[in-house]
């Protein structure tokens, strides 16, 4: 039995897309010929590889037990393919970065200095925002996101934790070197519209009646705050060592845990192997690792 890789990469779109009119539209393809032409694969293979429904198609038996083979041959065409067009040419072009204020600020802009120095040809785009870009309408070509997404067709292609930790100016806290209760500092934290974030929902549990001592709708002003000694932050540990914290101190405060503080990079498997976005993705985890190695 020969199998041809052009009839199993049409068995492979057939499955991604559910029915056989989704996948013809995608492979530019009239439905007569796709189906013929899976029909023909059905027969070289000996059995149905598809139930046919009104809703869409479903994997049979048999054709749950090719699915992990083909996948693989997709895996290793697309591994070739990235290998001979990085032979051919370096990625190049904008690529554009949705993330938080704070994870734009820390995070971000270092990366971009990076970026220019190895790899002119890759212009970074920072959208700094608290709202979630809709990567689906093309308003982002990637996402640093605080929650996992769930939305099937975006891929979560790396992620990092950090416990959240209390920080605060030299002076502050060498002003209260014996506080060690989260409700003894002066707390800086988010202004309306963005009170219910994360970092205040903590602050509220944490501390009964709470009350911040400062709080802005920037974060960049938050952190001014902090480093003028207005108060203390919680902010992820991760990010010490980073220009930002530089100015700033772990305080010795116990927060009952360590409460995690989780970053995804996402993209949507439309743009996942544009090789410019593929190269920034790389950057990132190789950024990452270097994060969880301290």
């Amino acid at each position: 039995m020969h199998l041809r890789w052009d009839d199993l990469k049409l068995f492979l779109t057939v499955y991604e897309q559910g029915s056989l009119s989704g996948a013809a539209r995608l492979l530019k393809l009239g439905q007569p010929t796709l189906s013929r032409r899976i029909a023909e694969l059905e027969e070289t293979v000996g059995e149905a590889l598809f139930h046919r429904q009104n809703s869409g198609v479903s994997l049979t038996v048999t054709g749950q037990k090719l699915l992990p083979a083909v996948q693989n041959m997709a895996e290793w065409a697309n591994e070739a393919n990235l290998g001979i067009q990085k032979q051919r040419f370096l990625p190049e072009g904008k690529v554009r970065i949705a993330a938080p204020p704070g994870i734009a600020y820390e995070l971000i802009a270092p990366w971009a200095a990076k970026i220019r120095r190895d790899h002119p040809q890759i212009q970074i785009e920072a959208l700094s925002g608290v709202e979630t870009l809709n990567l689906g309408r093309g308003e982002a070509d990637l996402s640093l996101r605080t929650e996992k997404p769930t939305d099937a067709d975006l891929l979560c292609v790396d992620e990092i934790s950090s416990a959240v930790r209390v920080f605060a100016s030299k002076s502050y806290a060498a002003q209260h070197p014996a506080v060690s209760r989260p409700a003894d500092l002066d707390w800086i934290c988010w202004a309306a519209p963005y009170d219910n974030l994360l970092t205040n929902r903590a602050l509220r549990a944490l501390i009964p009646n709470f009350k911040p001592a400062f709080t802005s709708d920037d974060f960049i002003v938050q952190i001014a705050a902090c480093k003028a000694g207005v108060g203390a932050m919680l902010l992820p540990q991760l990010l010490r060592g980073y220009a930002g914290f530089r100015e700033l101190q772990e305080l010795n405060i116990d927060l009952d845990s360590d409460a995690p503080g989780n970053l995804y990079l996402v993209c949507h498997k439309r743009r996942h192997q544009l090789p410019k976005v593929q190269w920034v993705i790389n950057f990132i985890s190789r950024e990452f690792d270097s994060m969880r190695n301290g």
